[in-house]
């Protein structure tokens, strides 16, 4: 495994293996790596000869107050889990690397930021946007592989790919989760013991909605009262949103039918907990 810090170095070597016509399949992520990470690696190397990650935690994605200085940065541990799972390529740029100053340049996604983690996160899809498009630059894969629990983002690339003709593929992989259905997230470590227990309720709330759906509910403002009241009564979580929206453009549903996405963002102490379940209608 090579670890990597410099773009030259990593186009020169990328350059030289797809000279060789081997594909490059690549997992962009803010490191703190955990069996969602690991997944989305195992199917990237199942799928491709060469396997590259990134590890970068993105500052232009975080806004005031967030928790870009607190966010786990464990990288001897990130690279041993790498080593472990085969990866061929570990990319570790700094931000200078990344933001040669000065950076005047990003990139804005219309509309379906402005739903869900847009409206109370602004600007961090931009931030998202502009990084994943610089890594995409850099790396060129042939496939980029991404994970459902970050389903607005899984959209807002896909878009950036659509929007600038980029020469890849976006693969959205499932949600990992804990025994308990928690989904697994860098963001679960600053979890005291009581909130851990706790978040075991968004996906509870989340599959019994899934049910009331399945068996005929299609009131939209009765399923989100349902995970509102199943989330405050199960715990001391402070709900940033619960959302019902159309799972192709996030827009939100006056009734219930086609492809739907249901999601929720619920805050547990200093972590911010995001997770979805997608229901298909008849």
């Amino acid at each position: 495994m090579k670890t990597i810090p410099k773009i030259k170095t990593l186009r020169t070597e990328l350059d030289t293996l797809r000279a060789r016509g081997k594909s490059i399949g690549f997992v962009p992520t803010m490191g703190a790596l955990h069996e969602g990470h690991l997944s989305l690696i195992r199917r990237c190397r199942k799928e491709n000869d060469i396997t590259v990650i990134s590890i970068f935690v993105n500052p232009t994605q975080f806004g005031p107050g967030e928790d870009y200085k607190s966010y786990p940065r464990p990288q001897e541990k990130d690279l041993s889990l790498a080593r472990e799972e085969d990866v061929d390529i570990v990319f570790v740029p700094t931000v200078k690397e990344m933001y040669p100053q000065p950076h005047r340049t990003s990139i804005d996604i219309k509309e379906i930021t402005g739903q869900l983690c847009g409206k109370t996160r602004p600007g961090h899809f931009e931030g998202v946007a502009t990084v994943v498009a610089k890594l995409f630059n850099i790396v060129s894969p042939q496939t980029a592989y991404f994970g459902q629990k970050d389903y607005q983002q899984t959209l807002v690339v896909r878009q950036l790919v659509k929007d600038l003709n980029l020469p890849l593929k976006i693969a959205v992989c499932p949600i990992i989760r804990e025994k308990d259905g928690l989904a697994m997230s860098s963001r679960n470590k600053h979890l005291s013991p009581k909130h851990r227990r706790e978040a075991a309720v968004l996906y509870q709330s989340l599959k019994s909605a899934k049910q009331k759906i399945l068996t005929g509910e299609r009131n939209v403002k009765k399923i989100i009262d349902f995970i509102r009241s199943t989330i405050k009564n199960k715990s001391s979580g402070e709900i940033d949103y619960v959302s019902c929206v159309n799972a192709a453009d996030l827009k939100p549903l006056r009734k219930i039918e086609g492809k739907v996405l249901i999601a929720v963002a619920v805050g547990f102490g200093k972590a911010r907990l995001i997770d979805n379940i997608l229901v298909q209608t008849k």
